[in-house]
C-alpha cells in the first residue's frame, strides 16, 4: 500500500508513507495528486493520521449509493417526484394550500418561475432531497434562511431554492466523487466522514448553507456577489475539513451555525 505523509521535519517515514512539505490548501496541488496513491497522511495535533482511499465494505456501499443519488434527474412525471415537491411545500408553509405543482407560489419559495421543475438541471433530485432534508432536520434554522430572519438582509436577496441547487452543485464538484484518483484532501476526508453517517452528505449541505448566508450577511452582499460567497463558502468547507478533530460533520465549527 503506497501512501503519502504532509508535514515538515520527519525524517523517517512510517507506514511507508512519503515525504513532502506542507502545501497551502487553496494553492496548487502537490506533485502526489492523481498518482494512483492510496492513502493520505497528513498531521493533526502533531500526530500524522492516514486516511486510506480504499474503501471498506461500509463505506464502498454508503458511497455508491450517494452516486446512485447524485444520477437520478429530476422528472416531472414520477409520482415520487411530484410528491417530494409537494412535501417540500408543506415542511416550508405548513397550512398553507398549494394551489399546483405549477402555479406562483413557487416563486415565494424562491424558484425562478411558476414551474420548480426546470430548476433541478445542474443537480438533479438530489437539490429537491437536499433541501427537504434541512427543512425538516433544521426546521428553525430553514425557516430563518426561507424568511429572510436576522442580521442586516440586503434589498436584492438571493433566492432560496435556486441558492439551495447550486449549494448541491457546489458540494458535488467540492468532493469529486466519481474521480478515479483524489484531486485534494476533501474526498477522502469526506469518505471517512460516511462511515460515521449515511446522511453525511445531506448534513454538509446544511451546514454550508448557513456558512454562505452567515458571509452573505458578513459582506452585506448583493445578488450579483452570489457566485463570490458561494467560491469563499467552499474554501470555508475545505478549511473545516481538515482542523483538528474534525471527524464527523457534526464536529465541523460552522455546524454551530444550525438549529
Amino acid at each position: 500500500m503506497k501512501c503519502i505523509r504532509v508535514g515538515i521535519g520527519l525524517k523517517r517515514g512510517c507506514c511507508n508513507c512519503t515525504l513532502i512539505k506542507d502545501y497551502a490548501t487553496c494553492g496548487a496541488p502537490p506533485a502526489w495528486i492523481g498518482k494512483g496513491l492510496t492513502c493520505v497522511c497528513f498531521k493533526r495535533k502533531g500526530v500524522y493520521e492516514r486516511i486510506c482511499i480504499n474503501l471498506t465494505p461500509l463505506q464502498g456501499e454508503r458511497l455508491q449509493r450517494l452516486k446512485n443519488r447524485m444520477k437520478v434527474h429530476f422528472d416531472a412525471s414520477r409520482l415520487d417526484h411530484q410528491g417530494a415537491l409537494k412535501v417540500l411545500w408543506s415542511a416550508s408553509y405548513p397550512g398553507q394550500v398549494l394551489n399546483g405543482l405549477i402555479s406562483e407560489q413557487w416563486k415565494e419559495m424562491g424558484w425562478q418561475g411558476k414551474d420548480p421543475s426546470t430548476d433541478f438541471r445542474g443537480a438533479g433530485f438530489i437539490a429537491l432531497e437536499n433541501l427537504l432534508f434541512f427543512a425538516k432536520t433544521f426546521t428553525t434554522s430553514f425557516q430563518q434562511l426561507l424568511n429572510k430572519q436576522g442580521g442586516k438582509r440586503a434589498t436584492w436577496e438571493y433566492p432560496l431554492a435556486v441558492a439551495g441547487v447550486n449549494i448541491t452543485f457546489m458540494i458535488m464538484q467540492m468532493l469529486d466523487l466519481d474521480a478515479s484518483n483524489p484531486r485534494s484532501f476533501v474526498r477522502p476526508v469526506f469518505i471517512q466522514m460516511l462511515s460515521e453517517s449515511e446522511w453525511a452528505f445531506d448534513l454538509l449541505y446544511c451546514v454550508a448553507f448557513v456558512v454562505m448566508d452567515k458571509q452573505w450577511l458578513d459582506r452585506n452582499a448583493t445578488y450579483m456577489e452570489f457566485n463570490d460567497i458561494l467560491k469563499s463558502t467552499r474554501i470555508q468547507l475545505e478549511r473545516e475539513f481538515l482542523l483538528d478533530d474534525v471527524l464527523r460533520i457534526e464536529d465541523m465549527p460552522s455546524y454551530a451555525l444550525l438549529c
